[in-house]
């Protein structure tokens, strides 16, 4: 089974390869010739993950799924949220947007957050959206040099290192993509033909 991974993003794409079994091929943006940047204009994550998706199957007629993360700060009252990439302005900059939120932070006891990422996938006329959540807490200064975006300072439950320390293994069993992602594999492993 041939799949289109809406995105860009190559370590983000790297990231779900990982977690997908060896029947689906799985493709980017780049690798369809798609060179666009597909606008998020969507008011959720939902909505935003389902605008991707359905621009590739709309343009390109293939089978494709798109995800769109937010961070959600409880002292923020879940911001950044659907603006986490473009927190710190359109050049959607990993270090400025980190450091934006670490100087909002800066003083607060309360640091409890949550990655989450929405999937949509768009497969033989239907529409499926799967959901994952890492809770975890914003750190007070970057650490790590392994994943990308806010990585270096969110700290999932349970662990004592920011997802840019933990092994790739490690952080895809357990961040919110990984989670959504998971669903995503049971879900395509269920179908009559794959």
């Amino acid at each position: 089974m041939k799949l289109v991974f809406a995105t860009h993003n190559q370590n983000k794409f790297n990231e779900v390869k990982e977690l997908l079994p060896t029947y689906i091929t799985l493709v980017s943006l780049t690798d369809i010739d798609c060179h666009d940047e597909i606008p998020e204009t969507a008011e959720t994550l939902e909505g935003n993950a389902q605008l991707k998706a359905d621009y590739v199957t709309q343009n390109y007629g293939l089978p494709c799924f798109a995800d769109d993360t937010g961070l959600l700060v409880d002292e923020l009252n879940g911001a950044p949220g659907v603006y986490s990439a473009r927190y710190a302005g359109d050049k959607k900059d990993s270090d400025d947007n980190m450091n934006k939120l670490l100087a909002e932070l800066k003083g607060s006891k309360d640091r409890s957050a949550r990655f989450k990422t929405i999937v949509a996938l768009n497969l033989n006329e239907d529409n499926i959206l799967f959901t994952g959540i890492a809770e975890g807490e914003i750190t007070t200064t970057k650490s790590g040099l392994k994943g990308f975006g806010y990585d270096p300072i969110f700290q999932p439950k349970g662990y004592d290192k920011t997802f840019a320390e933990l092994p790739l293994k490690t952080k895809n069993e357990i961040s919110h993509r990984g989670k959504a992602i998971q669903q995503l594999v049971s879900f395509l492993s269920k179908l009559p033909s794959k």
